[in-house]
């Protein structure tokens, strides 16, 4: 069963990105992005799907600065693929949801 998408912060990120025992999608946001609003479903759906074999989270980028600077996001939305630690794939910008199926097939 999908546990849906949870809230992560600069102080969770570790714990719950590069300690997760299963691949992580960080999707890299803020409330005034318009394509980050319009991918928000599709990643929605996307957790629906494959909530029991990846991790979704979300973080919100005005809140917490230091991870999105960690990792050089220049842009938003920004969805990046972890396993085991370590960045496995990252997509910018808005994207067909098959593309981000195709990503997800990769980790899987």
């Amino acid at each position: 069963m999908a546990e849906g998408i949870m809230e992560i912060s600069d102080s969770s990120f570790e714990s719950e990105v590069l300690e997760s025992d299963k691949p992580v999608l960080v999707d890299f946001w803020a409330p005034w992005c318009g394509p980050c609003k319009a991918i928000g479903p599709v990643v929605e759906d996307l957790s629906k799907e494959y909530g029991d074999k990846i991790k979704f989270a979300k973080c919100n980028v005005d809140d917490n600065p230091v991870t999105p600077g960690k990792y050089g996001i220049r842009a938003i939305p920004t969805l990046i693929f972890f396993q085991d630690g370590e960045v496995a794939d990252q997509i910018t910008g808005m994207v067909a949801k098959a593309k981000l199926e195709e990503a997800i097939g990769k980790l899987l």
